[in-house]
């Protein structure tokens, strides 16, 4: 058994590499421009939901509140005259990107602390790279990429979207597992 302590080098090691690696795929690698579509008649649509002072949240229109009030006709009425919208709402004035790329950074930290507590729990110090590699990939893998199918299964995102963020979990986690590989303590 080797301690997350013990592998505080290669969990900070790793998390610096996935961020960067994010940065890349992000901003210079073009595929994933396609995740979000443009809504017709766009400034018609913002200035219509501008009125409404919607704050930020996740919404769901329409929105039936309840179990029962699904069972409403004339919620059944909405739902087959459409539009049927699931939107996040952000806070007006753009992105702020820097407190995201800090928690983006966080989260790439987090994902290598489980990475190590399973690997250092299944491998002991001295074990070879293959094996330490196995472990930390597919434990960094399932961190990185699993839970973007459940935006595809329950909230219609396109499922090349979900595709494509799961080529990106299995790039963070081989970086992952290799890094951890390299760096796992004798």
């Amino acid at each position: 058994m080797v301690t997350v302590m013990s592998l505080w080098l290669p969990i900070l090691v790793s998390a610096v590499i996935v961020f960067v690696a994010s940065a890349i795929i992000h901003m210079v690698l073009p595929y994933h421009r396609s995740n979000f579509g443009k809504v017709p008649a766009e400034d018609g649509v913002m200035e219509a939901l501008r009125k409404f002072s919607i704050p930020a949240g996740d919404y769901m229109l329409p929105s039936a509140g309840s179990p029962d009030a699904m069972k409403d006709p004339a919620y059944k009425a909405k739902l087959k005259q459409g539009p049927v919208v699931l939107m996040t709402v952000l806070p007006s004035g753009g992105y702020t990107m820097g407190r995201n790329l800090f928690v983006w950074f966080l989260f790439c930290l987090g994902v290598s602390v489980i990475a190590a507590y399973v690997t250092g729990r299944a491998v002991g110090a001295g074990t070879r790279y293959l094996e330490v590699f196995r472990f930390a990939g597919v434990t960094s893998f399932i961190a990185y990429a699993l839970a973007q199918w459940q935006e595809s299964i329950w909230h219609q995102r396109k499922w090349s979207t979900t595709f494509k963020h799961t080529f990106d979990g299995l790039v963070f986690g081989l970086l992952t597992a290799g890094t951890f590989g390299w760096l796992w303590p004798n």
